[in-house]
C-alpha cells in the first residue's frame, strides 16, 4: 500500500510549498507559459510537466539541465529538450513579455552583488507578460538581526555557515516600486530555527 507522501511526491515532486500555495489559489492555470529561472533539476516543475503546462527552464548547470531534460521527456514527451537551456538568469534568451509566470526559487540570494541582483530581477521582469506573476523565494534579513556576518555589498555569512546575498524589506519595496509592480501577497518570511530566513515575494506586472 502506497503512503500519502509517496503519492504526493509522485504528483508534485519536491515543489516549494509556497509555490504550491499559488497553484491552490488559482494564480497558475492551464495554458500559461511558465519559466523557472534557475530551475536546477526541476523540483518545482513536476506537477506542471504532468499537466502539460507550457513549461520552460534555464539554469547555469549543464548537469541539472541534462537531468531535467530527461525527466521532462519521460513525463511530457511533447515538450522536447529545447525547453530547458543552460544560461544565466541575468541574460536569458527569451523574448520580451513571452512568459505568464516566472519562478525564482532560492536563486536571487546567489547574486554576486546588488548590481547582479538587480540585473536578474530586471531580466525576469522583461520576459514577463503584462498581467504576469513573478514568484520569488530569497534570503532576507528579517529574523536574523545581529546574527549575520557582513562581507560587504549585501553579502553575508549566514548563521548556518552559507554565504548569501541578503535583501531587506526596504530593497524589495524599492524594487517593486521601480518596476511599477503590484504586490500580490504581503511579504511573508519563514525563519528556519534561527539559521536563515526566507521571504516569499510575489508581484504582478501591470
Amino acid at each position: 500500500m502506497t503512503q500519502p507522501a509517496d503519492d504526493l511526491r509522485r504528483e508534485f515532486g519536491e515543489i516549494d510549498i509556497y509555490l504550491f500555495d499559488q497553484l491552490l489559489r488559482g494564480r497558475i492555470t492551464g495554458g500559461m507559459r511558465v519559466l523557472d529561472a534557475g530551475c536546477g533539476h526541476g523540483r518545482n516543475l513536476i506537477y506542471l510537466l504532468r499537466r502539460d503546462f507550457d513549461v520552460w527552464g534555464i539554469d547555469e548547470s549543464p548537469e541539472a539541465i541534462d537531468e531535467l531534460g530527461r525527466l521532462a521527456t519521460a513525463i511530457s514527451p511533447r515538450l522536447g529538450n529545447d525547453r530547458f537551456r543552460v544560461g544565466s538568469v541575468d541574460a536569458m534568451p527569451y523574448a520580451d513579455a513571452s512568459m505568464d509566470v516566472v519562478i525564482s526559487s532560492a536563486v536571487l540570494h546567489f547574486a554576486r552583488d546588488e548590481t547582479h541582483w538587480t540585473a536578474m530581477v530586471n531580466e525576469m521582469w522583461r520576459v514577463l507578460a503584462d498581467g504576469g506573476m513573478l514568484f520569488s523565494r530569497l534570503a532576507i534579513t528579517v529574523g536574523q538581526e545581529g546574527k549575520l556576518s557582513s562581507l560587504g555589498g549585501r553579502r553575508y555569512i549566514m548563521p548556518d555557515g552559507s554565504e548569501r546575498f541578503v535583501v531587506d524589506e526596504a530593497l524589495l519595496a524599492s524594487a517593486a516600486q521601480r518596476l511599477g509592480a503590484t504586490p500580490l501577497d504581503p511579504l511573508k518570511t519563514s525563519v528556519v530555527q534561527n539559521l536563515r530566513s526566507m521571504a516569499t515575494w510575489v508581484l504582478r506586472k501591470p
